[in-house]
């Protein structure tokens, strides 16, 4: 059992959201019941992405009936990266994860993670690829092949050691979030890999593991559009940083 005032949040969700009005409700619902278990104070921070469906007018919804729900909006779509990236610059839990709006990762997955952050781990990152997984249902093949061959990329060039940067359930200590996502500027698909290299350029402690997970049918990520841009911005992240852009 975790003891802590209840005037200090504890515990901040950040979900992204960009037309995710077939989606977002059963998470939110899910999110909720496993919170609501807990003894210590959580916010839930939906970051609506400019959305063109009832993905906004939804999560207003819920909030009317449901406790610590805040709702932020982008106005106009922004990127994946920019939502998080505002989320996690918003949240005042002392822990901080982002998680998908269509919930791959369970949310109870939480368990797994929060005993490494109190115990002296900065940030935990969930992986698909380590022994010890789980996955429920996995992606079509083709783009299950391009997410190890841009992880494979990204070990070589900016993140070594590291086997699943792209997994979409992320944790951090709430002075380690402050730190890194200030100084983030991608706002698309790769920025999990620039949370992760200023991460390490900082000197905090990652600790990647194993976690169920599920394939959503409707995945938002181009295999060859986003992949492209992906693998630009791997570029830019080391000239960003040759340049002193990240001090």
């Amino acid at each position: 059992m975790i003891n802590i005032s209840v005037e200090e949040c504890f515990l901040s969700i950040i979900i992204p959201a960009y037309n995710e009005e077939k989606r977002l409700l059963p998470t939110l619902s899910n999110v909720c019941a496993y919170l609501s278990q807990k003894n210590y104070p959580y916010e839930i921070i939906v970051v609506d992405d400019g959305s063109k469906d009832t993905t906004l007018q939804i999560t207003q919804n819920f909030a009317e009936s449901a406790k610590n729900i805040i709702i932020l909006a982008n106005g106009q779509n922004k990127g994946k990266g920019y939502s998080v990236r505002k989320g996690m610059l918003s949240a005042k839990g002392e822990y901080i994860f982002f998680t998908d709006a269509d919930l791959s990762t369970p949310i109870e997955e939480i368990d797994k993670c929060l005993p490494y952050l109190i115990n002296g781990y900065d940030v935990v990152i969930g992986s698909r690829s380590m022994p010890g997984s789980n996955i429920i249902v996995h992606q079509p093949w083709y783009r299950e092949k391009m997410g190890k061959i841009f992880n494979f990329i990204v070990n070589m060039v900016l993140l070594r050691g590291i086997i699943d940067t792209q997994c979409g359930f992320k944790g951090f200590k709430r002075e380690v979030a402050k730190t890194v996502f200030r100084r983030c500027k991608i706002d698309g698909f790769s920025f999990d890999v620039e949370a992760l290299y200023l991460s390490r350029k900082f000197n905090f402690k990652i600790k990647e593991i194993p976690i169920r997970w599920e394939n959503s049918a409707l995945s938002k990520v181009s295999p060859i559009k986003h992949s492209l841009q992906m693998f630009k911005d791997l570029i830019g992240i080391k000239i960003k940083d040759i340049k002193g852009y990240y001090k």
